[in-house]
């Protein structure tokens, strides 16, 4: 886990987890920085950790644990996500980004075609489903993220509009099959944004609408190459992470 707020500057501080203990020393050689080495005690850390999550008020959204459930204001989508195994409470940027976007794009168009790449926790592809009443489909390259997305889906009361399906891009049979999409959210990594660059584009209907999130400023540029034939309508970025609105053209 990469913590400060510029996860790849000088000052970024790795944390690792390890069942055994590691050889500090070997470690310390390999990374060219000195390398801490301490026991943690045996404790429910998801648990602890949810504990210390406040709720995320990102457009109309309003995302939260158990523990807040009782604080929900008037006005707002609320969406119950526990921290876990999959990535998506909405506490990261690119995640609110996201949520953000969504609500932005609700107020002047509906989406009937839905495909929340990469979905994590499904809080996205939740976040969909609830705005536009339409079924969403949600991917993601991890058997975990997708067990995780269904329990949370049943638990928001989206159980019937989302469908989640373990794939890796866009050529499995069910994501080909739902395409062409006229609404694709994909945040995840700048590397695989940039690999799966055609496959996004050629499932993506003309008129249709792509964020992308999961990079940085200084990577927008080079995301934005490999996706030349749409067109870019909207960016917002929080601390160090962009979320890039684009449009595809019309036959």
């Amino acid at each position: 886990m990469l913590i400060v707020e510029e996860p790849f500057g000088p000052g970024a501080v790795v944390e690792a987890l390890y069942a055994d203990e590691p050889d500090g020393a070997l470690l310390t050689r390999l990374a060219g920085e000195t390398v801490t080495v301490e026991p943690l005690p045996d404790q429910d850390w998801i648990a602890l950790s949810q504990e210390g999550l406040p709720p995320v008020r990102a457009g109309r959204f309003f995302v939260h644990g158990a523990h807040d459930a009782g604080i929900v204001p008037d006005g707002v989508i609320p969406i119950r996500i526990e921290a876990g195994l999959a990535f998506g409470t909405g506490h990261h940027e690119t995640t609110a980004l996201c949520l953000s976007v969504l609500s932005d794009l609700a107020r002047k168009e509906r989406f009937a075609h839905v495909l929340d790449l990469g979905c994590g926790t499904g809080l996205i592809a939740i976040g969909a489903a609830k705005l536009w009443k339409r079924r969403v489909l949600a991917s993601d390259i991890d058997p975990v993220a997708i067990e995780v997305t269904d329990e949370n889906a049943q638990l928001n009361g989206a159980g019937l509009l989302v469908q989640s399906v373990v794939a890796d891009g866009l050529t499995h049979p069910v994501l080909a099959g739902g395409a062409p999409y006229d609404l694709i959210i994909a945040n995840i990594l700048a590397g695989p944004l940039t690999f799966l660059a055609r496959q996004i584009v050629a499932a993506l209907a003309p008129g249709g609408t792509l964020v992308l999130s999961g990079l940085l400023h200084n990577q927008e540029n080079m995301v934005l190459s490999f996706y030349h034939p749409l067109r870019l309508i909207g960016r917002r970025r929080d601390g160090p992470w962009s979320a890039l609105v684009l449009a595809k053209p019309n036959r």
